[in-house]
């Protein structure tokens, strides 16, 4: 590898001084350079020296102040007062905070740009009419940028200008004096930012001027893309004989006027003048033939994955090695795929993802529920949160009670009232903040108490306790801004603080001289490394295809010098090249999947890499593997030892009971029946916002028992018409009933959720739809059984290997009934409510009694009328089905499109059916058959043992079945 530039600056400060550079000053872009420097000015001295003084180029210009400096937050609210007071001014409406703060940005980073490049502030935002001003005002421009200025102001007609152009001129009339207050504002307080600094230099008007003068030289190591006011002060020093440039060059883009990474280097040494005092850029790039390895990854985050086995298998101790992001979101992807080792990693980790920041916004969301929206209910899902976070720490009892309570009463919304957390870190967390002033305050307490809780536990580490700190110092700023100013709403310090706590972050400090160093392109500058990873080289984002935003428009930056998209694509071309210049083992990695995000191609870089360099690229393209599951690839369980003395135990011992659901469970999957009747695996206690159909099934069953109660059991008929005066109490009582439903008394509607209004509607509805049935279907009525669950329990006699036992069923009767129809005939019906897709209508029996039966309702029906016939003695019970969506439609009795299941028909159905549930129960308690899904089987979202059925055979391959 050729000499790193860092090596080569040394040697040339080793021949230049000498022993003296106590009174040299090395100033760099950033901090990072700053130990490879040292580290090689001690090989290449290889005894003691006194160390020159070291800054980055922000230090080193502060020495000429004695202001301090403004925070970003502290510059917000100085413009904010500001703006207002020129509005009051004009005569216009002061903006509020929340108004203002989107445009505080855009108005201070073009301030900042301005400044930098020395542009005159009244000369920008001169308000102008028409070409004849252009001319008088910028003749001194070339011809070039009156053109682009011109451009600009086509669309700004005096004769017609529109309500938003008109803001927009306002707003540039009233810039140039804000500048200026701001400016006085910053001076008054004895504060600065660096823009104002650099401006303040150029022109003399700094505490100490000759600061420079100070130190025998100045290096400056590393810079390229140079603003106006370091051009100038660079020149005006270089004059003096006090600098000198160390510029990081290679004559294969700096040579070549088509190559955009020489862009600034060119600028910097043929129109600025200034020296490098490397000399003449080296020819190493062009001459370079080694391999350059590309990685197309499947997927953004498949790029650490992939990283990850590439540095398993070349990890090398003695050589440098560093992952550079192009891409910096893929950070915390990449710190989860590394491999076992401890990584430098001064990007920092951002606050954004991790655990603490998700805490503290879940309080801001229910504080805008509680503190600004005045509610007294919060979802449910936020209080599942926070129970579930990691940093709370609530007790697991707690937690348990908490998430079964709600999914016990299935609750939507959960008065706050209600939620108790004493036993965690935050026991306040969810009391609503009633003075917005003590926001930030509360807000504040609420780290403290985290701090607390983690010290006491010697848990905390130095990531998420640099992000607690950083945090704190952030809201202190924010509540210092807001003292003086009218209060503000909760709503908007929430946006506030949201955007000011974002870019916080916390660094992984490792060994910065050994090991994996991780950084972003730009902090590389100056740094060079055996081996380099490039993670997300892709184009649109190496470079980038969009720039902050301005109120300076391309045409007006362009007449003016101010930096755009242009410059940052050559910034990014040089940060990316520089790699090729001295690195051993390059590798580009880049998502080549096509989505919103990703155009799915490398970065042009590489593409003109490889068109117009020797390097030999090496093609990877990542292959996801397919793994197939070892075979058998379904789960079948075989009646083994285990399970056929659990089954013995229960049905044939202690006499569990099976019902028609567990029948048509079987029918549909004998696994799940194996899980749900066997090893009685229980469904997870669950909340949803879809809707619940058992849940509403059981509200109708209850409401329609409630309403036909008071005539159970009476000898004499009752007139189909005392219906009607139910119906009035229907609301109430399904009311009620939902109450019962969620453990809660309910007696009003008011008290009901929305989801429980929609269910009460439903139910209303159907129960509405029965009793209207019963009155224009049936002259009169008496009620024989209602909803009894306990009373029809029947033996049955099966043979299970070659001897006979029995088996108890068990039927739940809705309601049998006897009724006059309306033309008078006398029936005697078993009545089955269903609230789901369930029909009357069926193709044939034969498609009724068998594996994945086309009608469960018919079976079940037929199971009520057998149980109840062989316990009552009764017979002709006639099976009917109250589907409320299609009873007027197809009627109650079931039925086919030729035949109607009564009399001969249902008859031959109720023979036919007996076989057939005997047949069943025979194949459940036969040892020799398996429980084994059927994959063609019908299986519903909602399902939760869908886990299970995974591979599962169909039928027609296994059996032959249709």
């Amino acid at each position: 590898m050729n000499a790193p530039f860092l090596r080569l600056v040394a040697e040339d400060i080793e021949k230049r001084f000498g022993n003296e550079l106590a009174d040299v000053a090395i100033v760099f872009n950033n901090k990072r350079p700053i130990t490879y420097l040292k580290k090689h000015l001690s090989e290449v001295y290889g005894r003691a020296i006194w160390s020159p003084q070291f800054f980055t180029i922000q230090e080193f210009l502060r020495q000429a102040t004695q202001e301090t400096e403004a925070s970003p937050l502290t510059q917000f609210f100085y413009l904010f007062e500001l703006h207002n007071e020129l509005l009051l001014q004009e005569g216009a409406s002061p903006e509020t905070m929340e108004e203002f703060y989107p445009i505080a940005e855009i108005i201070l980073s073009d301030f900042g740009q301005l400044d930098y490049e020395l542009v005159n502030i009244d000369e920008i935002f001169m308000e102008l009419y028409d070409s004849t001003q252009i001319d008088i005002a910028f003749q001194h421009f070339t011809d070039e940028q009156q053109r682009f200025i011109r451009q600009f102001w086509q669309s700004f007609s005096t004769a017609s200008h529109s309500g938003m152009q008109q803001r927009f001129l306002s707003l540039w009339k009233r810039l140039p004096v804000l500048y200026r207050r701001f400016k006085e504002k910053l001076k008054q307080e004895k504060q600065l930012n660096y823009p104002t600094l650099y401006r303040d230099l150029v022109e003399g008007n700094v505490a100490d001027p000759n600061f420079v003068q100070r130190y025998q030289c100045v290096l400056f190591v590393g810079f390229n893309a140079l603003n106006k006011a370091e051009v100038h002060l660079f020149k005006t020093w270089q004059t003096e004989q006090c600098a000198i440039f160390y510029f990081d060059t290679d004559a294969y883009y700096v040579d070549d006027q088509q190559q955009e990474a020489g862009l600034f280097i060119r600028r910097n040494i043929l129109d600025h003048g200034l020296m490098n005092a490397l000399g003449e850029a080296p020819h190493i790039i062009g001459n370079r033939t080694s391999a350059v390895h590309l990685y197309a990854a499947a997927g953004k985050n498949s790029q650490t994955k992939l990283l990850h086995d590439i540095l398993k298998a070349q990890q090398d101790a003695e050589r440098s090695t560093a992952i550079l992001l192009a891409d910096e979101s893929l950070l915390v992807p990449l710190l989860q795929s590394l491999p076992d080792t401890k990584p430098n990693i001064t990007t920092g980790y951002p606050l954004i993802q991790s655990p603490l920041y998700g805490l503290l916004d879940l309080w801001m969301e229910v504080q805008e529920e509680l503190s600004h929206f005045k509610k007294k209910k919060i979802s449910f899902q936020l209080l599942e949160t926070f129970a579930n976070h990691p940093l709370v720490k609530l007790a697991s009892e707690q937690r348990s009670q908490l998430l079964h309570n709600i999914a016990d009463k299935q609750l939507f919304e959960i008065d706050i009232q209600d939620i108790i957390v004493a036993d965690s870190v935050l026991p306040h967390f969810f009391e609503a903040v009633a003075d917005p002033k003590q926001f930030i305050p509360t807000l504040n307490e609420l780290l403290d108490q985290l701090l607390a809780s983690q010290d006491q536990e010697d848990r905390i580490g130095q990531i998420e306790s640099n992000l607690l700190v950083e945090t704190k110092k952030v809201l202190n700023q924010l509540q210092l801004g807001m003292v003086n100013l009218r209060p503000t709403s909760i709503l908007f310090q929430i946006g506030l603080i949201r955007k000011a706590i974002q870019p916080i972050s916390s660094a992984i400090e490792g060994d910065p001289l050994r090991g994996l160093q991780i950084m972003g392109l730009l902090e590389s500058r100056c740094l060079n490394f055996d081996q380099v990873y490039i993670l997300g080289a892709n184009e649109g984002i190496l470079p980038k295809t969009s720039n902050a935003p301005t109120f300076l428009p391309n045409s007006l930056r362009l007449a003016y010098g101010l930096p755009v998209m242009e410059n940052q694509d050559a910034l990014s071309a040089y940060l990316f090249y520089r790699h090729f210049q001295y690195s051993e083992g390059i590798h580009i990695f880049y998502n080549s999947l096509v989505s919103e995000s990703s155009s799915g191609e490398e970065s042009r870089f590489v593409k003109q890499l490889q068109f117009e360099s020797k390097f030999r690229f090496v093609q990877h393209t990542q292959q996801q593997p397919i793994r197939f599951q070892p075979s058998p690839s379904e789960l079948v369980i075989e009646k083994n030892d285990l399970v056929w003395e659990s089954m013995q135990r229960l049905y044939f011992q202690q006499r569990r009971k099976i019902s028609a659901t567990a029948i048509t469970t079987y029918l549909q999957s004998p696994l799940q029946f194996f899980l749900k009747h066997v090893a009685q695996i229980k469904e997870p206690p669950v909340i949803s916002y879809e809707f619940e159909m058992n849940r509403l099934g059981t509200v109708i069953h209850q409401v329609m028992e409630l309403i036909f109660k008071p005539y159970k059991g009476l000898t004499s008929w009752t007139k189909s018409e005392v219906l009607r005066e139910k119906k009035e109490k229907v609301d109430e009582l399904v009311v009620r009933e939902i109450g019962n439903q969620y453990l809660s008394a309910y007696t009003t509607l008011d008290e009901l959720n929305s989801m429980q209004r929609i269910m009460h509607k439903i139910a209303s509805a159907y129960v509405h739809m029965y009793l209207d049935y019963d009155m224009e279907n049936y002259q009169a009525f008496r009620i024989i059984e209602l909803e009894n669950d306990e009373d029809y329990l029947l033996d049955f006699p099966i043979t299970v290997d070659g001897r006979q036992e029995s088996v108890r069923l068990f039927g739940i009767i809705d309601r049998v009934d006897e009724v006059i129809t309306a033309d008078g005939q006398v029936s005697t019906r078993i009545v089955d409510y269903k609230t789901g897709g369930d029909s009357v209508v069926f193709n044939s029996l034969d498609n009724v009694f068998c594996p994945n039966t086309t009608n469960k309702a018919l079976l079940q029906t037929l199971f009520y009328a057998y149980v109840f016939e062989q316990v009552t003695g009764r017979t002709q019970l006639e099976p009917h089905l109250y589907v409320a969506r299609k009873m007027r439609e197809d009627g109650t009795l079931f039925h086919t499109a030729k035949d109607t299941l009564e009399g001969e028909q249902l008859q031959m159905a109720k023979d036919t059916f007996v076989p057939f549930l005997r047949k069943t129960l025979e194949e459940i308690f036969d040892p020799n058959i398996p429980f084994k899904h059927h994959a063609n089987a019908v299986v519903y979202p909602s399902d939760p043992y869908t886990l299970f059925y995974r591979n599962a055979t169909p039928l027609d391959e296994e059996e032959g079945n249709p």
